[in-house]
């Protein structure tokens, strides 16, 4: 089964403009001498020549350097650059610089490497939930905001939401995750479960229900190191609840 994917290969010329707009903002961006520094760093890396290599530059201002400089870099180069101008610390209260990183993960959040969504376990999971599509929504804006380093609870909840919504559908209610305990156990052990497979799933799922009513839910005491453990857990809970569901179709 074949996944629309709601990301895009190539960076729009629109969202190198509007980027420059922000990072190379008059009054809050990056000054002229700094756009300058950095796009050199990224021309040695690359190996690309980029035309405004020297400050002060030949260009009408400053959104012009920078958008003329990016363009010279190929679409995985793009976002690693304003990824990591984003996360500048000059940055770090800038709202719009915060809304661009949003929108760069969302939109681009495959040209990124390294990332927790290209493993195989969340790949897989992703390819179970294709025919819950409302559970597969919040697991892909999970998955967006995490990678994107941005709202971590919000990233955290929306995984949360995700398994909610997928055992809804998979036993026919409209319960709260807490108390779809034993209707799981009732259905897993219709399903032929083996009896310490029924002993692993209850505790994980109980445990995992107060970790995210503890931390997650009811306060904002995000670990930062737990939440690609909490994701991934989530992930082998739901891919095996719903293979449990087809096998017994």
């Amino acid at each position: 089964m074949k996944l629309n994917s709601p990301f895009r290969d190539k960076l729009d010329e629109s969202f190198l403009i509007f980027s420059a707009n922000i990072l190379a903002d008059t009054n809050k961006g990056l000054s002229g001498a700094k756009i300058v520094e950095y796009f050199n760093g990224y021309a040695i890396d690359y190996g690309k020549n980029i035309p405004f290599a020297i400050y002060p530059f030949d260009a009408p201002n400053k959104r012009t350097a920078f958008v003329e400089n990016i363009r010279c870099f190929n679409s995985e180069e793009q976002f690693r650059i304003i990824k990591d101008l984003c996360d500048l610390p000059c940055f770090i209260m800038n709202d719009q610089v915060n809304n661009l990183r949003v929108k760069l993960f969302s939109r681009y959040g495959n040209l990124s490497t390294g990332r927790l969504s290209d493993t195989e376990i969340i790949q897989k999971t992703k390819h179970w939930l294709a025919d819950y599509p409302e559970a597969l929504k919040q697991y892909e804006s999970a998955l967006n905001k995490y990678e994107g380093g941005i709202f971590e609870r919000n990233a955290l909840d929306d995984i949360r939401l995700s398994f909610e919504l997928l055992v809804k559908s998979l036993l026919g209610n409209d319960k709260s995750l807490e108390n779809q305990i034993p209707g799981i156990c009732t259905q897993l052990q219709q399903f032929g479960a083996s009896k310490e497979l029924m002993n692993m799933i209850h505790p994980i799922i109980k445990y995992y229900t107060d970790f995210q009513n503890h931390h997650v839910k009811h306060s904002d005491s995000v670990n930062k190191n737990e939440m690609e453990y909490v994701i991934e857990l989530t992930s082998v809970i739901m891919k095996f609840l719903i293979k449990a569901n087809v096998g017994k179709s």
